[in-house]
């Protein structure tokens, strides 16, 4: 796939992100994909996950969380098999109502059939964890 493909099917991820189109998103990952977002539990979407049904949790943990209220590409690059975005991002947490702005960093590797079979996202994990703090 060439970069412009490339950055057309994460853009397309993140019009789906946006409207709570999970399908969406999952038909654009390999069934084994390996996705993950940050290494400490700190919060429900934190962690690694496997294959489309992971993909739909990591989406799901979200959705019941937070209330996004900023979600922004501010810069996205590729190459034939990968794509880098930094993204602008605010949520409300629902467990507390605090709320949490930072940047997102996303990294994905698409395999020879085009769909995405690695991705690794990180954030401010320390904004997070504090909006959860009771």
């Amino acid at each position: 796939m060439s970069p412009e493909e490339n950055v057309a099917t994460i853009s397309g991820i993140y019009e789906a992100f946006a409207k709570g189109d999970v399908a969406t998103i999952q038909a654009a990952v390999a069934d084994d994909v390996d996705w993950a977002v940050d290494a400490e539990p700190v919060a429900p979407w934190y962690g690694q996950r496997r294959g489309k049904d992971g993909v739909a949790s990591f989406f799901a943990d979200i959705a019941s969380s937070t209330e996004v209220q900023d979600f922004a590409v501010e810069g996205i690059g590729a190459s034939d098999t990968e794509v880098f975005a930094f993204l602008r991002f605010a949520v409300r947490l629902k467990s507390t109502g605090r709320q949490a702005s930072f940047h997102l960093h996303h990294y994905f590797r698409f395999g020879a059939d085009g769909k995405i079979e690695y991705y690794r996202g990180s954030e401010d994990s320390a904004q997070v964890e504090h909006a959860l703090a009771s």
